[in-house]
């Protein structure tokens, strides 16, 4: 059964910085994109930070700058390192990986995480 498993989420103080990591049973996650995606209390999920097979990573404008998200492919496992935090990025976080056709790009596979709670607040 395949498995994406979050960590590192807490309570930390604004300013401060967490490290979240994805890590995968069953599939090799070097050959998915992998996404983290956030949901906050009333609000819509929303992407936060991507990264292709190949290495490109794009990130949503409110975290530009200050998170970064890669791989450690020898671990199987994805990486958000957030910097800076503020109280606005209090989420669950959820790590989200999708297999594409390499002729077409559909999506094949996806798998989601089950979250981990990232709090900022004094």
């Amino acid at each position: 059964q395949v498995q994406l498993v979050e960590s590192g989420g807490g309570l930390v103080q604004p300013g401060g910085s967490l490290r979240l990591s994805c890590a995968a049973s069953v599939i090799i996650l070097s050959t998915y994109a992998v996404d983290w995606y956030r949901q906050a209390p009333g609000k819509q999920r929303e992407l936060v930070a991507a990264i292709s097979r190949s290495g490109l990573t794009n990130y949503a404008d409110s975290v530009k700058g200050r998170f970064t998200i890669s791989r450690d492919n020898a671990k199987n496992t994805v990486y958000l390192q957030m910097n800076s935090l503020k109280p606005e990025d209090t989420a669950v976080y959820y790590c989200h990986s999708q297999y594409k056709d390499p002729g077409t790009g559909v999506v094949l596979y996806h798998y989601w995480g089950q979250g981990t709670q990232v709090t900022v607040s004094s």
